[in-house]
């Protein structure tokens, strides 16, 4: 772009006006400063090679060129971490958090200390904040557990109980109970 006006200030600092109206600004550091014609849009190249831009909705992109990340602060309160392996992070104006890891697994973090996880696979794990988890299988399979016990439940209805001590507890659909102790010795079966 062809220049209207270049300063040189004291301190080292070069300022040039383009005829298009952007507005250049080089800091003796090597950081130099781009407002746009609009004067809404900056963008600042610091020396380390980080990127700052302002846009004019007043989101701003940071870049750290170490780490060779993204953050992105958008003016609603959403802030978005784009990592070089590829994992996603979305903080929410309220405190959740959204983690998409590079195997498209997702993580959400809720402000109440619950979690969840989405695997790839159709898989959904669910910890509350008592530490007790549920897991949701793709093949209609469910589990469980909880500080007593975990427990799975098949798509047939069939409930398969091991408790702490070892135990074992199945009920079936048809009303059948088997109880194992911890060495896997039935203890009780109600065959009917």
């Amino acid at each position: 772009e062809e220049i209207q006006r270049e300063t040189a200030y004291p301190d080292g600092k070069v300022e040039k006006v383009l005829k298009n109206g952007c507005h250049l600004v080089f800091f003796p550091n090597g950081t130099w400063k781009k407002v746009g014609s609009d004067g809404k849009t900056v963008t600042i190249t610091f020396f380390n090679g980080d990127v700052k831009q302002v846009m004019p909705d007043q989101t701003v992109i940071y870049y750290y060129a170490d780490a060779k990340t993204t953050h992105t602060m958008y003016s609603d309160g959403l802030e978005v971490l784009q990592f070089s392996n590829g994992q996603i992070e979305k903080h929410y104006p309220d405190g959740k958090k959204e983690i998409t890891f590079p195997d498209q697994t997702i993580k959400n973090l809720f402000t109440d200390g619950q979690e969840e996880s989405i695997f790839p696979d159709g898989t959904i794990v669910r910890i509350q904040r008592d530490g007790s988890k549920t897991i949701e299988f793709n093949n209609g399979q469910r589990e469980l557990h909880t500080s007593q016990f975990k427990r799975r439940e098949y798509p047939d209805g069939t409930v398969k109980t091991v408790y702490v001590n070892g135990q074992q507890e199945t009920k079936y659909v048809s009303g059948r109970v088997r109880v194992k102790d911890k060495d896997g010795n039935i203890i009780m079966d109600t065959k009917l």
